[in-house]
């Protein structure tokens, strides 16, 4: 649905789920550029300046931290150790920078569309800067950028024997519509692939949907992939945003919540600004339909 236009300002409506959508006023449009994958728009909301992608939010600057905290904070501390972590989407590069505060010298960061992450370094005020982007383009520091498509990149690093100690899929929700090119990334299939790059201990990452009964199969769905493919699964639902992320590691822990809490509270690493050992406890129990869902599918 295109922006329409109210005196100075536009509104943008946000698909939900089926019949629902959000209205974003947007009072100053800063970018509205179509690349070769999407329509862009930057612009001030209530929210400061906010990123959409095909006219979903994708972030903004009031709430980027509690977002991007939450899917990138768990994996973090639920993997043995951090040296090297394989980053695909989060065109925005704050979870880059997390992951190098956490100790990481080697972060492989992969989007596809570099017109979008070059559009989102120059004007929004978190994530990578124009200088920063620039020298992980290069391949100058830990940060090495790779415009490149997600799924082919496996390739390359399966080809060269790369291991991960973290790998974090950051896209946009799944879609209903079956032929969107970023839902193969979602796929059990690759998820097991992102897992064969894993070095000992370590962890793969996703967002994986909303919690909210209207809008919850995605998650449902991403819950009963990761719970199938990984011995150790664990939710983290945010409690200040509408998104929920999914960790996975090949082996069993029978206990990786005590295990994440004893980590953040040993001070080392990244230090989260919105998740602190209780809101691990509290965040880490998925809702009723999703655990339900899972004892459903298991039933013979």
């Amino acid at each position: 649905m295109s922006p329409v236009s109210t005196d100075s300002a536009i509104e943008i409506a946000e698909p939900l789920a089926d019949g629902m959508t959000r209205t974003w006023r947007v009072d100053d449009v800063v970018v509205d550029a179509t690349t070769a994958f999407q329509h862009v728009l930057i612009g001030r909301t209530a929210h400061g300046l906010t990123l959409f992608c095909d006219d979903e939010r994708q972030s903004a600057d009031a709430t980027q931290l509690v977002y991007h905290e939450a899917l990138t904070v768990p994996p973090l501390l639920l993997a043995d150790r951090v040296r090297s972590v394989l980053i695909i989407g989060s065109s925005e590069g704050v979870a880059s920078a997390m992951a190098v505060a956490h100790g990481a010298t080697r972060v492989d960061h992969v989007d596809i569309d570099a017109e979008t992450v070059r559009l989102c370094a120059q004007h929004l005020p978190y994530g990578y800067t124009p200088d920063e982007l620039a020298a992980a383009e290069a391949h100058e520091g830990p940060v090495r950028m790779h415009f490149r498509d997600g799924f082919d990149f496996l390739d390359t690093a399966e080809a060269d024997g790369t291991r991960y100690d973290v790998v974090l899929i950051d896209l946009p929700d799944e879609s209903e519509d079956t032929e969107a090119q970023h839902n193969r990334l979602y796929e059990a299939d690759f998820l097991r692939r992102c897992s064969s790059l894993l070095a000992p201990g370590g962890v793969v990452t996703c967002q994986g949907g909303c919690p909210t009964m209207w809008r919850n199969r995605t998650l449902v769905t991403a819950w009963r992939r990761f719970t199938e493919v990984f011995g150790t699964a664990v939710y983290y639902g945010s409690d200040e945003h509408e998104w929920a992320f999914l960790s996975g590691r090949l082996d069993h822990l029978d206990d990786p919540v005590t295990t994440m809490q004893q980590r953040l509270a040993g001070g080392e690493g990244y230090r989260p600004e919105s998740i602190d050992t209780e809101a691990l406890r509290a965040g880490t129990v998925p809702p009723h339909a999703v655990r339900a869902s899972v004892r459903a599918s298991s039933r013979p």
